[in-house]
């Protein structure tokens, strides 16, 4: 049997709007994945933790505050610190192309901006777990 992808959904730093992230994690839960949501205000070290300690595929980040060039980078770090190289760091907020691309060539996967479509979300985790997790399924 095949195991399900596990998604640790996270708003980090000070940003206290999480209705993006809510809407996100129901979408992932909906279309067949276990989804972990660590509430409000979390530290990149306390998501890598969570990460850790639920042993994820993968990771994603609501990020509304404009700390998007810091918070992710540290989680990046953190995440091969911890041996965690492996899973997927994808997020999503207000980000500005140029960061965008910076993000990207650090390692972080897509960046979603607003109006993004949950189906485009869904269907990129599928897609990234499909290619990089051999025995995991988005369904039931």
């Amino acid at each position: 049997m095949a195991k399900k992808i596990r998604v640790l959904i996270a708003k980090a730093g000070l940003d206290g709007h999480d209705r993006g992230a809510k809407v996100v994690a129901a979408a992932l839960r909906d279309a067949g994945m276990e989804v972990i949501y660590t509430g409000l205000r979390k530290t990149p070290e306390m998501i890598v933790e969570a990460a850790l300690q639920e042993d994820v595929d993968v990771i994603g980040i609501s990020l509304l505050s404009g700390a998007h060039m810091t918070i992710f980078p540290r989680i990046l770090a953190l995440m091969k610190e911890k041996g965690l190289e492996d899973v997927l760091l994808f997020g999503g907020g207000i980000i500005p192309d140029q960061d965008i691309e910076a993000l990207k060539r650090m390692g972080v996967g897509e960046l979603f901006t607003p109006g993004a479509s949950t189906i485009e979300i869904v269907e990129y985790v599928r897609s990234w777990a499909k290619e990089h997790r051999r025995g995991v399924t988005a369904s039931s």
